[in-house]
């Protein structure tokens, strides 16, 4: 069993209708996450607007979802400065936090050797478990299978990788040398099916915020090789995939839209990602709809 679950969203942040953090809506956001099918939360990563968020609301948001849910709650305290990721992952390790995810230092572009130090220094501020967060598309820089693997090996909190690099392949050559125990968790919700195949234990989505329990159900199927019913589940979120995030829409604007279509306070983004366009609050709905529509030819799954 993953340690942190199978199914974890990668939560939006709420705020009110002036810009403000909503922490009461963080709070029922995330025991309606919990209720809907995840089983791990990571707060305050890219899909919750952590570069927009001040320290005090970091660390507010934080303590506030630990204290609401039963679930594990991974802690975004990974920032681009190695000094700033070493205080915010001590004062989450003071609140609670489940575990630490610790972001590729973003726009800094630093060397491997940069990368390896930034995240050792995590590391040794904390006994917690460290998710190390690897998003070149984001952070401008690739962690190289060489620096991952020695860190794997070298550094005994570092336990799991969230890999939204693209390259299934070189996962794969990641899980097949890394320590007994390490993870890999999927960060990019169109491979959490192929890299289940080459050994992932899970998935730290997005769309996950509306279809936990149907990745749940998929990784049900998978898990009892009833492989050809976890491609019908994922052949039906592929629509909540490709409306998560664009070019005109970034990820979190179509997450927030969704969840306000469900009835959820979350707000808008912040600036620089700002409000959802028109277009994106008018798709929401017709995603969930045909999304309701297909899961009334799901497979069942023998846990349910």
């Amino acid at each position: 069993m993953a340690r942190f679950g199978r199914v974890l969203t990668a939560m939006v942040t709420p705020f009110d209708e002036n810009g403000a953090l909503d922490l009461d809506a963080a709070q029922a956001l995330a025991r309606w996450l919990q209720d809907n099918g995840n089983e791990g939360l990571v707060v305050a990563g890219t899909t919750g607007e952590a570069p927009v968020l001040s320290d005090p609301e970091r660390l507010d948001l934080f303590k506030a979802v630990i204290e609401a849910v039963t679930i594990p709650v991974v802690a975004g305290a990974g920032t681009n400065d190695t000094t700033h990721s070493v205080h915010m992952t001590k004062s989450a390790t003071a609140l609670g936090a489940a575990g630490i995810l610790a972001v590729c230092p973003y726009y800094n572009r630093p060397s491997q050797a940069g990368i390896e130090a930034h995240m050792r220094a995590i590391a040794d501020s904390t006994h917690l478990p460290i998710v190390v967060y690897d998003i070149p598309v984001r952070s401008g820089r690739k962690i190289s299978s060489a620096s991952l693997l020695r860190l794997a090996r070298e550094v005994s909190n570092i336990v799991a990788l969230k890999d939204a690099a693209g390259n299934p392949s070189e996962t794969a050559s990641v899980i097949a040398q890394a320590p007994a125990g390490y993870e890999v968790y999927s960060g990019d919700d169109g491979l959490t099916l192929p890299l289940l195949a080459v050994g992932a234990v899970g998935t730290i989505g997005v769309a996950t915020a509306w279809t936990g329990s149907d990745h749940r159900l998929m990784f049900d199927l998978w898990e009892a090789g009833d492989t050809t019913g976890a491609r019908q589940v994922n052949t039906a979120l592929l629509e909540s995939f490709s409306f998560e995030t664009g070019d005109d829409a970034p990820n979190p604007i179509p997450t927030k839209a969704m969840l306000r279509h469900l009835g959820l306070k979350v707000g808008q983004a912040r600036l620089p990602m700002g409000p959802a366009p028109v277009f994106v609050e008018e798709r929401a709905p017709v995603v969930w709809k045909n999304l309701c529509t297909a899961r009334e030819s799901y497979p069942q799954s023998s846990k349910h």
